[in-house]
């Protein structure tokens, strides 16, 4: 994997939860270099060495705080959980001109985390682009893809629809999406994530009714 050319630098801030890790070493085997982000630089060193262990050491994934990752990458993840999503955007604002947001986030509300739950702004992505303004290209994807089925290397028959700013924003991310595993999807215009942020709610009482981890989507009646 060493000998693997290096696309793009990603920033994964909120990197050491359980979502953020599972990406962050997706990309890291598909040979990306990738900086865990977070609040405690403490936490992202650890979380980074942890992933480097699990890839013997084939890897580069280094961990910082989140405006130093975001500074020095040219793609940046958020994957935050939606109590810190403003705060987290507000303070890398700056480091983000210019650059594309993927947000990860769902506005989940404990306890009714299977009731959909939308802010003001129409989705947690909307609410991004208003914090962030028109300097940012913001998309949103990953919603409804499990963490229990990231940090392993079984198939995982999920797809992932991919909302954004712009259709060239759009097709980067899909790439990102396709390095990790994942059949990714343009599901058109930012607007539209009001709908597949809420669908992880509907997926997470399907997980609970049905005694499952692993509820995902796939688009049918379709070819590429």
């Amino acid at each position: 994997m060493t000998n693997l050319p290096i696309l793009l630098t990603i920033a994964v801030l909120g990197g050491t939860g359980k979502e953020g890790k599972g990406l962050v070493y997706r990309w890291a085997k598909a040979g990306y270099h990738v900086h865990i982000g977070s609040r405690d630089e403490v936490k992202a060193l650890t979380a980074a060495t942890e992933v480097m262990a699990l890839l013997e050491g084939e890897a580069f994934v280094d961990g910082m705080f989140n405006l130093e990752a975001a500074q020095n990458a040219d793609i940046i993840v958020l994957t935050v959980p939606y109590a810190a999503h403003r705060t987290t955007l507000e303070m890398v604002k700056d480091a983000l001109k210019g650059k594309i947001l993927v947000d990860v986030t769902v506005p989940l509300i404990p306890p009714k985390v299977t009731t959909v739950q939308m802010p003001a702004a129409g989705s947690a992505a909307q609410e991004a682009r208003e914090i962030l303004g028109m300097d940012t290209h913001v998309c949103a994807a990953f919603h409804n893809i499990s963490h229990e089925n990231l940090i392993d290397d079984e198939y995982v028959e999920c797809d992932v629809l991919v909302t954004g700013t712009n259709k060239e924003a759009r097709a980067e991310t899909i790439k990102l999406v396709e390095a990790a595993g994942f059949s990714g999807w343009d599901a058109g215009p930012l607007e539209n994530s009001v709908v597949v942020e809420g669908l992880t709610s509907v997926l997470i009482g399907i997980n609970k009714k049905y005694g499952s981890t692993h509820a995902g989507i796939k688009i049918t009646g379709v070819e590429k």
